[in-house]
Order: structure tokens, then sequence, then C-alpha cells
């Protein structure tokens, strides 16, 4: 059985899912992007994740509704969750991340602080 931490990139923008994906890959993290949360939700249902970072603000299926709907299919993967956002004064956004105890890492962000968040995330979903 492989050690290596399964990671679920829900990003819309393809120049930064790229880079986050070769960056989290070249930290030894199996990256599976998609674009957005239908895809997230098709991804979530097929196999289960360590960590699912997930953009707010995509087309079709928004963060706070592929949140939703993986509460409702997959309950523990809930506290698996990084949410990214461009958005940082929305409130709509803050509301959202706040009523779910969920962790926001504003864009633009470092890597190394990615990197951070990812950790934290992995040792959260442990119950640590």
């Amino acid at each position: 059985m492989s050690n290596t931490k399964r990671v679920l990139l829900l990003e819309d923008d393809e120049m930064l899912k790229g880079v986050v994906r070769e960056f989290l890959e070249s930290n030894f993290y199996e990256v599976i992007a998609v674009t957005n949360g239908v895809e997230g939700v098709r991804a979530v249902m097929k196999e289960d994740f360590d960590v699912i970072i997930c953009d707010m603000m995509m087309p079709k299926l928004p963060g706070d509704m592929f949140f939703t709907a993986v509460e409702r299919m997959r309950p523990h993967l809930c506290r698996r969750f990084l949410f990214i956002t461009g958005h940082r004064g929305n409130t709509k956004i803050n509301e959202f991340i706040k009523q779910v105890k969920g962790t926001m890492l504003p864009k633009p962000f470092h890597l190394d602080d990615l990197l951070e968040a990812v950790a934290v995330i992995q040792l959260r979903a442990a119950g640590r």
C-alpha cells in the first residue's frame, strides 16, 4: 500500500492549477486536478482524498455548493478541505468559511504557505 498522500485540486485557472499540481507532486503528493465542482463530485464519488484544495469561485458548481454535495455523499471528507479564493473580502464566502469552520488560503499565496496549510489539514483530518 502506498504512503503517498492524495490531493484533489479544484481550480478553474489553468495556469494556477498547473503550478500547484507540479509543486505538490514535487513534494510527493499524488494530485488529481479538475476544473470545476461537477468534475470534483465525480472524483469524490470514485475515491477518497487526504486533502481537497477547493477554489471558491468556479464555473458550473462553486466551492460552497461542491462542499455541500460532498457533505451529503462523503461527510468524512469535510474535515479535509482547504478553500482558496481571490475574493478575500466577499461576505458570502467569508460567512460560508466561518459556518463550516473551514480553512481558507487567500490568493495570491506563496507555495510554501500552501504546503503548510495542506499539512495542517492532514493533521486535522487525522484528528490531531
